[in-house]
């Protein structure tokens, strides 16, 4: 029997898809995607086939019905059907989705059909995720509100069955809407047999575009241009349709998504000192842009925005005091500073809380004596921050901007010795962009914090130096996950990256020193829950 794709639209938060019996929306980019990849056929002579049920086929308008190019197929068990719609003979009535896939699998039809797509309504779709004839999910997914009321919506698809292997960039519609195009994929378990079909297929493939002057095309057409291979993640031969979303330019977050991946398939096994083990690569990178105040903050999951923001912060002061977090209720560094955690570092003598020499001592005062987190060191050391801060502002081409929390003879003293070493600036075309160098990198817990954190930094800095932000760049030499929490990530696989919210820094500070809290406000954030992981200490 053959095998197929399901192609819909739904809404970010409740996979919303209908309301009142009709698309709760008319999206021009999200049509042209629908009849480009429907109509694509990489063979001459042949055609795709759309399967849809009666209620689905009687919403398109009628001028559009029977969809042209395409064998069309109506779910019904209504054995009057046809008269009672009127159905012209080249459309074909089946029982159920068995019943049609059957039809299409049979004989000269079976010949002269290429893919196979499943296009609604909700029963159907229902039905068609559960099949293992499904092979991959192509979802337009609407991030904009007001579609709150949609009285259909399409089912979930569990982890263990599907992957999302494939995110666009959101894109602003000319409807004024919020959309991006996404491809989950069935996880199928392969034989080489099946591996080297797979090579042969994607090797071959050459989809054939049809070129048109209509907006919602230019507006796909625009999508297009910029091209990128099929990733490497890829479980099945492409579709059309899945082909067309990875010739989009990728949603960000999908580079922190494919790497969790292919660290939990593809990783080298490792113990570790939490005794906790990991699944590690080593020395991978990932690019976020910093302009038009957009912040990379991941939102597959919530991340917690202001312990990102209160802990940047409580570094650029200097601080080395767990407490000074604690009292806004921040914990992150609860574990790292408790009495058990010092002593088991040889640092007994040290007060609970007093985290040492860690990074915004070494980021301010590089190379003083550290005594304890009480002590004032005004004056001492070197304020890398200030002098980095200093060479943007006049020697911004130099190549030695750099900022370290690497300090070899202060590790000892250290309540934990840095993950995030190191970074640096560099200016050009008026924007800073940002590099930091992370030894050890806890994908599930510490990467998103870290993202965000380097971000807010190279935002700041940025601002004090009267510049605008370019990207950030986060290089990574040990990249683990923990094997307690595979599972989480698992469940983060499975959620399509929603747009990066914007932030909005306080026009009137200018200082380094002068940013609070209440000067950084997130504007557009919506993430999907929460994911409960535990900190490996």
């Amino acid at each position: 029997m053959r095998t197929f794709d399901v192609i819909v639209a739904a809404t970010a938060s409740t996979f919303g898809i209908g309301r009142r019996g009709r698309l709760p929306w008319k999206i021009g980019v999200d049509m042209a995607f629908f009849k480009r990849a429907t109509l694509t056929c990489d063979m001459d002579g042949m055609m795709n086939a759309v399967i849809m049920g009666r209620k689905t086929y009687q919403s398109i308008p009628a001028r559009f019905r029977p969809l042209q190019g395409r064998v069309n197929v109506v779910i019904s068990r209504n054995p009057n059907l046809r008269q009672e719609l009127e159905l012209p003979d080249d459309v074909l009535v089946a029982g159920s989705l068995s019943d049609a896939l059957a039809m299409i699998g049979e004989g000269t039809l079976n010949d002269r059909v290429s893919e196979v797509f499943v296009i609604g309504g909700g029963s159907i779709y229902e039905e068609a995720v559960k099949s293992q004839l499904c092979s991959r999910v192509v979802m337009t997914t609407v991030h904009s509100t007001g579609f709150e009321d949609c009285d259909v919506s399409f089912p979930s698809l569990p982890s263990d069955e599907y992957i999302l292997t494939s995110a666009s960039a959101p894109v602003t519609t000319s409807e004024e809407l919020v959309v991006n195009f996404n491809v989950f994929e069935r996880i199928k378990k392969k034989t080489k047999e099946d591996e080297q079909e797979a090579e042969s297929v994607i090797a071959d493939d050459a989809v054939q575009t049809t070129t048109t002057t209509r907006t919602s095309d230019d507006e796909l057409n625009a999508l297009l241009k910029t091209s990128q291979a099929p990733m490497t993640s890829q479980l099945l031969p492409p579709s059309s349709a899945s082909t067309l979303v990875e010739s989009m330019a990728a949603h960000e977050e999908m580079q922190y998504l494919n790497l969790i991946r292919d660290i939990i398939d593809h990783g080298v096994q490792r113990g570790d000192r939490t005794g906790t083990g990991t699944l590690s690569k080593f020395g991978v990178q990932m690019r976020f842009s910093l302009r038009n105040n957009v912040l990379p903050l991941l939102t597959t999951k919530r991340v917690f925005w202001r312990g990102v923001a209160e802990e940047l912060l409580w570094f650029v002061s200097g601080s080395t005091n767990a407490k000074d977090l604690q009292d806004k209720n921040i914990r992150i560094w609860d574990g790292n500073g408790s009495r058990e955690f010092l002593d088991s570092r040889g640092l007994g003598h040290r007060e609970e809380g007093d985290l040492g020499p860690v990074y915004g001592f070494q980021w301010r005062h590089f190379g003083a004596q550290y005594t304890d987190m009480h002590a004032d060191y005004s004056g001492q050391g070197v304020d890398q921050l200030a002098k980095a801060i200093d060479a943007i502002k006049n020697n911004p081409t130099d190549r030695r901007i750099l900022v370290s929390a690497w300090n070899p003879a202060a590790l000892d003293e250290m309540a934990l010795p840095p993950c995030h070493m190191f970074c640096q600036f560099y200016v050009a075309d008026g924007a800073l962009s940002c590099q930091m160098y992370q030894r050890s990198a806890d994908m599930g817990l510490g990467v998103p914090f870290n993202i965000a954190s380097y971000a807010l930094l190279t935002r700041l800095v940025a601002r004090v130096c009267d510049l605008d932000a370019g990207e950030f760049i986060h290089t990574i030499g040990d990249a683990h996950v923990y094997l307690n929490h595979v599972d989480a990530l698992r469940t983060q696989l499975t959620r399509i990256p929603r747009p990066f919210p914007r932030l909005v820094i306080n026009e009137e500070k200018r200082d380094i020193d002068s940013f609070s809290y209440e000067d950084l406000t997130v504007e557009g954030y919506s993430p999907h829950g929460t994911i409960k992981m535990k900190m490996a200490v």
